[in-house]
C-alpha cells in the first residue's frame, strides 16, 4: 500500500509531466516488480546496512527533483542530449529521467558496493518492457531513451564520468534528497553508533532544500540547515555530485542557517 508521502510525491511529479512521459510514470508507479525492488532496496539500506532511505519515497523524491531541475533548464532554453542529438524531444528526455530516477537505487537490493552498476542490470529488462509499451515499432527511439537512462543509473554515484545532461541531472537530483525526513527512520532504529551515522545526523540537520531559477546561473540550489553538521551533507554528498555533473556550469549553490549569511559554493 502506498504511503501518503508517496501519493503526494506522485501527484507533484504528474504536475511536471505531460503526454507519454506522464503515462510512463504512471506505469512505473503501478509496476509490481518496480515496487518490490524499491521496497527490498530500502530494507537492505535501513536494516542491513543502517543507511538512510533508498526506497520508494527516495526514488520518487529524486524523480521530482530531476523534473524540477529539467524544467528550469528547459525554460532557460538549455537542451538535453536527446533533444540536441535528435530527432527526439524534451518529452523523451523526461522519460529517461523518470525511468532512471525511479530505478537508480534498485541495485541496493544486492548491496551498497557497486550498486549503481548492479542497478543497470536489474533495470534493463524493466526499461525494455515499459518502453516497448510506449513506443511499439520505434526501436531507435527506445534504444536512445534506454541508453541515456542506463547512463543515468550507472553514473548517479559520481563514480564514473557522465556525458549527457540527463545523467548530470540525475546526479544532482539524487544528491538533493538530503532533508531531515530521509534520516528519520534510521535515527529511530539506531540506539548505538553504527557505520553511516554521520550521514543520518547530517541529513537530520537539513531543514529544507530549494531548487529555483537563479540570478547568475539558470539553476539556484539553496540548502538550509539547523546546525553546522549539515555542511557535511553539502560538502561530502551533494558537492562531489555537482563537481561530476554536466549541469555544474548552470548551477549556483548556497548553504547555511536561515537568518545568517549563506555560504556560497558556486
Amino acid at each position: 500500500m502506498k504511503s501518503a508521502k508517496e501519493k503526494q510525491l506522485e501527484a507533484s511529479i504528474q504536475e511536471l509531466l505531460g503526454g507519454k512521459a506522464s503515462e510512463l510514470f504512471a506505469l512505473l508507479c503501478d509496476d509490481e516488480e518496480v515496487r518490490a525492488l524499491q521496497d527490498y532496496a530500502n530494507m537492505v539500506s535501513l536494516n542491513r546496512m543502517h543507511y538512510n532511505d533508498h526506497g520508494a519515497v527516495h526514488m520518487r523524491t529524486a524523480a521530482r527533483n530531476a523534473l524540477v531541475i529539467a524544467n528550469i533548464l528547459h525554460t532557460a532554453n538549455i537542451e538535453f542530449n536527446l533533444e540536441r542529438e535528435g530527432p527526439y524531444t524534451y518529452t523523451d528526455a523526461q522519460m529517461a529521467l523518470v525511468l532512471s530516477a525511479m530505478l537508480h537505487d534498485i541495485g541496493m537490493t544486492v548491496g551498497r558496493e557497486a550498486h549503481e552498476r548492479i542497478g543497470t542490470m536489474l533495470a534493463l529488462p524493466i526499461i525494455d518492457r515499459l518502453l516497448a509499451l510506449m513506443y511499439p515499432g520505434e526501436m531507435l527511439r527506445r534504444i536512445a531513451i534506454r541508453s541515456v537512462s542506463l547512463e543515468c543509473i550507472a553514473g548517479h554515484m559520481a563514480s564514473r564520468r557522465v556525458h549527457t545532461l540527463e545523467a548530470g541531472t540525475i546526479l544532482i537530483a539524487d544528491g538533493c534528497d538530503m532533508k531531515k525526513g530521509r534520516a528519520r527512520i534510521p535515527m529511530i532504529l539506531n540506539h548505538e553508533p553504527k557505520p553511516g551515522d554521520i550521514h543520518q545526523y547530517s541529513a537530520a540537520a537539513i531543514e529544507d532544500l530549494l531548487l529555483e531559477p537563479g540570478t547568475r546561473c539558470p539553476l539556484k540550489i539553496t540548502v538550509l540547515m539547523s546546525s553546522s553538521v549539515g555542511f557535511f551533507q553539502v560538502e561530502e554528498v551533494l558537492f562531489p555530485k555537482i563537481e561530476s555533473s554536466t549541469v555544474k556550469p548552470y548551477i549556483e549553490l548556497y548553504a547555511g542557517k536561515p537568518g545568517e549569511e549563506l555560504r556560497c559554493y558556486l
